[in-house]
């Protein structure tokens, strides 16, 4: 075998030059064979001959033997370490050329060639990028797009597969074929011929590949992609076909427009169906499977319009199977079905409609399930609905009568941050009524938990939550009880911390807070205050021109009450908070803090924005400044 290698070898260098088309055809048959036999040890061969560059001058379009050696190129190609060579034998060039022909066979083994060259080889594709293969190949599948026949479907699969090679986890690459229209294009290959097995599953693993690219998105709404994709999910009864198809859908779900189209062809009842097979399976392939359509399916529910069809006011037939998912006893179908609510609950209307037809017990209830070493996901998803149905202000009242709050504070000791998070959200949400603020900032424990998560550095979303929350609770409340229960607690330093957020509406929230303490009960929270350095956070604020409106004019509030006179803006807003407090609440003044505004000098900022572009500002600072100079 080897000997007659190379003699092959040997003779195909002179007929090569001598171009004798039946000694050179003899040749070529030859190392074909070699190749079938043991095609690393055959490539090592033909690479240590140094024969490899007479390939480029054997690559013409005349010459009957043409075919044959693209195929011994596409053959060695293979090899990962023959793919270099290729290029640097410059072989590609001519073999682009190649794409021109007529000749089908020719350009079944140029395309084969092309397309191994390119495999996992960023020189193949740099190289034939240059050339301008791709869009001839592109060119090829538009021209060739409607013929049905095996040897056509042969050549596009074999294109599919060079343009799939060529571009594969290269976004330029990619971005270059979307930019030349290849989506419409194959979008199309895959209406027509989806009875072809090999053509199908390559058209597929190339949608995998463009789909992940958000510029494809666009240009897969404007076909009727949804539509083919859904068509040949309805006649996959293979598990792995079946999967494939899930990993080009997953991607182009992502899409708003797509999703909506996905649903209209009714992707969402094949889903249903597979969910309803599989839920008392249990063979691994077929629990993945169930996790794939239902992750699906809450997918879908993301888009607003598509969300909202499946909804159908709340008596839609998708909706009522999502709500069975709740009360199973498959953990994945309860995430699901908990994710699913979350995301119904998107607008007034329907989270409405889900508070009075009991949507929240159920939650409740799923909860209940998870209290002691429970499922985390399922936690947090619940805690997300709820979290997301206690938005509309008519739920709030119904929620905490429903014992929301006591379920909700059940998972106080999760030391999970998802959950922590969810679990702050949702209390913040439901408590804009006064009773349950103040019910909620008497909780000791409570309180003590928000203080911890308040250090929670490593978790942004826990620590700024609890921040938000602690500060809900005395806007909400105007509670001495509750201010008293935060300063025992070490709530303070936060409140004042969170009052130099990078968020505006954070700072805002804090500086009301600080104001009502201020208001109050200044005297228990002043060394606190003091310790914080709230006075010079506040000189540091009114100085900075970066500043909102709004932070300026709550700062230049709070120092009025910290030199115990509360400003009149202030005192309305503390009214109109608490009826029953008008004309007694009494303010203290703080000595310690009153000396550090006067040393700070705050009169030279604050009178600076009497003439602030903003008219509540300047009026702020009119009445700010006349309280700083009885003083000074």
């Amino acid at each position: 075998m080897a000997d007659n290698l190379s003699d092959t070898l040997k003779k195909l260098k002179i007929t090569a030059v001598d171009r004798t088309d039946d000694s050179l055809e003899g040749c070529l048959d030859c190392l074909l064979q070699a190749l079938a036999q043991n095609n690393m040890e055959t490539s090592e061969k033909i690479q240590g001959s140094g024969i490899l560059q007479l390939f480029a001058s054997l690559l013409v379009p005349q010459s009957s033997c043409t075919a044959k050696v693209a195929n011994i190129i596409a053959e060695i190609a293979k090899n990962e370490f023959m793919r270099i060579p290729c290029v640097d034998a410059g072989l590609i060039s001519p073999l682009v050329q190649l794409l021109n022909s007529k000749d089908q066979e020719v350009l079944l083994q140029t395309g084969r060639a092309l397309g191994n060259i390119c495999y996992d080889s960023h020189e193949g594709r740099s190289a034939v990028d240059q050339a301008g293969g791709a869009q001839i190949v592109i060119d090829h599948l538009r021209s060739l797009c409607s013929k049905t026949d095996p040897a056509n479907e042969k050549l596009l699969t074999v294109f599919c597969g060079m343009l799939m090679n060529y571009s594969n986890e290269n976004d330029s690459l990619q971005a270059q074929l979307i930019n030349m229209g290849v989506i419409p294009t194959l979008v199309k290959l895959l209406g027509i011929h989806c009875q072809n097995a090999a053509l199908t599953e390559m058209c597929l693993v190339a949608f995998g590949n463009l789909a992940e690219l958000e510029s494809s998105k666009e240009q897969f709404a404007s076909t009727n992609i949804a539509e083919e994709l859904v068509k040949l999910f309805k006649k996959q009864i293979d598990h792995d076909k079946r999967e494939m198809v899930f990993e080009v859908l997953a991607p182009l779900a992502e899409n708003d427009a797509i999703k909506l189209q996905l649903v209209e062809a009714g992707l969402v009842e094949c889903l249903l169906e597979i969910v309803q097979q599989k839920v008392d399976s249990d063979k691994e392939e077929d629990i993945a499977e169930l996790k794939t359509a239902s992750d699906l399916m809450v997918l879908l529910l993301l888009g607003d319009e598509s969300m909202q069809k499946l909804f159908e006011g709340g008596k839609g037939n998708v909706f009522q199977r999502v709500l069975s998912w709740i009360p199973s006893n498959n953990h994945q179908l309860q995430l699901a079905g908990a994710l699913a609510i979350a995301n119904f609950a998107r607008n007034d209307g329907n989270c409405i409609h889900m508070v009075d037809n009991g949507i929240v017990e159920k939650l409740m209830d799923l909860l209940d399930r998870h209290v002691e070493d429970g499922n985390v996901t399922v936690q947090h998803a619940a805690l997300s609905a709820l979290r997301n149905l206690a938005i509309p202000v008519i739920n709030k009242a119904k929620m905490l009568s429903a014992g929301v709050t006591e379920a909700v504070l059940k998972f106080l000791k999760s030391e999970m941050p998802p959950v922590q998070f969810k679990l702050l959200g949702t209390l913040r949400m439901l408590i804009d009524a006064q009773e349950a603020a103040e019910q909620l900032g008497k909780n000791v424990k409570l309180v003590e938990r928000l203080v911890e998560w308040c250090e929670a550095k490593d978790h942004a979303g826990v620590m700024g939550e609890s921040n938000r929350l602690l500060s809900a609770l005395i806007r909400h409340s105007k509670s001495k009880d509750v201010i008293k229960t935060i300063v025992q607690s070490g709530g303070i330093k936060h409140l004042v911390t969170m009052a130099t957020s990078e968020h505006v509406i954070m700072q805002n929230e804090a500086l009301v807070a600080l104001a009502l303490i201020a208001a109050l009960e200044l005297g228990t929270a002043e060394k606190d205050l003091e310790s914080a350095k709230l006075v010079q956070i506040l000189h540091t604020l009114l100085a900075d021109e970066r500043s909102a409106p709004e932070i300026k004019y709550n700062s230049m509030v709070l120092i009025c009450a910290l030199m115990g006179s509360v400003a009149s803006a202030l005192l309305k807003e503390l009214e109109a908070w608490n009826p029953w407090a008008r004309g007694s609440i009494s303010l203290d003044v703080a000595e310690s803090l009153h000396k550090e505004v006067q040393d700070l000098a705050f009169l030279d900022v604050v009178s600076k924005l009497r003439s602030h572009e903003n008219k509540s500002v300047a009026q702020q600072a009119s009445l700010t400044e006349q309280r700083l100079a009885v003083e000074s």
